[in-house]
């Protein structure tokens, strides 16, 4: 006898399809609702009910009573979405909300045989039992898509938003994903470790490094998000990130990765394991995200409800956060291919002073890296300023690959040398004829290259970004190397 999920596989294509058809006929009716369209509505209602009660018949063990309910709860939500695409006034949107629903309540298989490593290793449903450890796993199976126990491919519905993120991730913003991926690589062995804590999925962390920063630990956005995962100060602050003798811990990759992992399952709970919800509530806020959901935890995020009381950057980012993080696990299927690279760490003790900018110089296109060091190096270094020359005798941070290289190119020879006479360099410095009057416990001082406004209120303990920026009448904290700054009395 065929089981009801190989019937649930073999319905639901179909009326996939149904719906595809349904989303290109819709019609743009008024905004009151008529009685059938109300009719309909409550007919989806229904047939919503009946395949809960079928999956609950499942679990029971009525297996007989289960298939029959599943016919019938199929049966209408066809008939439903195919009227609905000639009814005036009708919303499309409304039945693939229910659609995208059913297709992944939790312990949606039905028939007690749920396939958990359809889709992964079973070395990595081990891992996420609990049976393993993540530095057992060969590269290729070391991702683990389970999210509390269900399938990670099965939680990221493949609707028009995630296909279209895919889309955009694999052409204008592919140098932003493979630079992600490459960043990520190296950050790993102090990211990952805090995610496995916390028994979420690798690629969903992948996937937020990816839109949030694109691996750039030093990132800072216009509303002064900051660091790889891009924490607000104030939400920061409540997951533990602070400052850590003048460093703020939201720029540190590991501590990063605690307080978002911790923030996710947090959410999680608060939303009965909705990923989509979860993953909005990070962009736009918990409090506006729980307002919109209220009780119904187990609404869709693409419910017009939801989707479409967010802002627009919401409504982007949660598809792009979950197409960066299936391109993590299914690159293959997609015609990409990821760099193989070697992130095992390292580190070096400085047998000569250089600075991070000066190793970048020395090293080259080492281990084959086209793009040079200098992101890589500034990464696993993030309370350094990469122009600021650091003593002989102090460790650094990098690469294993690279405790060579440095040793070959960094400590003798012409490398060194070029570098240091490039960091050195002076540049003239333009006095604007008409400047400003300064105040007398007022200074002045040249941005040096890689600098942040940031970095340089923290460096010189000056008493706010906000001020400085005033001051000089910048825009967005945005700086650049050689620019002259006014600064108050910074002690």
């Amino acid at each position: 006898m065929v089981s009801c999920s190989a019937i649930r596989s073999m319905r639901l294509a179909p009326l996939a399809v149904a719906f595809v058809l349904l989303g290109a006929c819709s019609s743009s009716g008024g905004t009151r609702q008529s009685a059938s369209v109300n009719a309909l509505y409550s007919q989806l209602d229904q047939a919503s009910k009946s395949y809960e009660t079928a999956l609950q018949q499942s679990r029971e063990g009525n297996l007989q009573a289960s298939q029959l309910t599943l016919t019938r709860s199929l049966d209408e939500l066809k008939k439903t979405a195919a009227l609905c695409g000639s009814t005036e006034g009708c919303d499309p949107q409304r039945f693939f909300s229910v659609f995208d629903h059913m297709l992944r309540l939790k312990d949606g298989d039905f028939g007690g045989d749920q396939d958990l490593n359809g889709d992964v290793d079973a070395s990595q449903a081990a891992l996420a039992a609990g049976k393993a450890g993540a530095a057992s796993l060969p590269q290729a199976q070391r991702s683990v898509t389970l999210l509390h126990g269900q399938k990670l491919s099965q939680l990221i519905a493949m609707n028009g938003p995630v296909k279209a993120a895919l889309e955009m991730w694999l052409t204008q913003w592919r140098p932003q994903l493979m630079d992600a991926y490459v960043n990520y690589e190296h950050l790993r062995f102090e990211m990952w470790p805090q995610y496995e804590k916390a028994d979420l999925p690798e690629a969903l962390l992948f996937g937020m490094v990816a839109k949030e920063s694109g691996g750039k630990v030093h990132a800072v956005s216009r509303s002064g998000a900051a660091g790889p995962l891009q924490f607000m100060y104030a939400t920061g602050m409540r997951f533990g990130l602070g400052t850590d003798n003048g460093f703020d811990t939201r720029f540190d990759p590991a501590a990063s990765a605690r307080a978002n992992a911790e923030y996710l399952n947090e959410q999680l709970r608060k939303f009965n394991d909705n990923l989509e919800l979860t993953i909005g509530a990070y962009n736009t806020g918990e409090g506006r995200m729980g307002r919109l959901v209220g009780d119904d935890t187990s609404v869709s995020f693409y419910d017009p409800r939801i989707y479409d009381a967010l802002p627009q950057e919401t409504r982007d980012y949660v598809p792009s956060v979950l197409a960066a993080a299936w391109l993590f696990l299914h690159p293959e299927s997609y015609n990409l291919r990821f760099p193989k690279i070697d992130g095992a760490p390292g580190s070096v003790i400085l047998k000569r002073p250089a600075s991070l900018s000066e190793l970048t110089v020395c090293l080259g296109s080492a281990g084959g890296m086209s793009d040079g060091w200098f992101r890589t190096l500034r990464n696993l270094n993030p309370k350094l300023d990469p122009q600021v020359t650091q003593p002989a005798g102090a460790r650094l941070a990098l690469p294993k690959n690279l405790e060579g290289a440095y040793a070959s190119r960094c400590v003798d020879g012409p490398w060194p040398i070029l570098a240091g006479d490039l960091h050195h360099a002076v540049v003239p410095v333009v006095t604007s004829p008409v400047a400003p009057p300064v105040a007398a416990s007022a200074r002045r001082y040249k941005v040096r290259r890689g600098e942040s406004l940031i970095s340089i209120v923290r460096k010189l303990h000056c008493s706010s970004v906000q001020e400085v920026a005033e001051m000089n009448g910048l825009k967005h904290h945005r700086i650049r190397a050689g620019q002259v700054l006014t600064l108050p009395a910074c002690h």
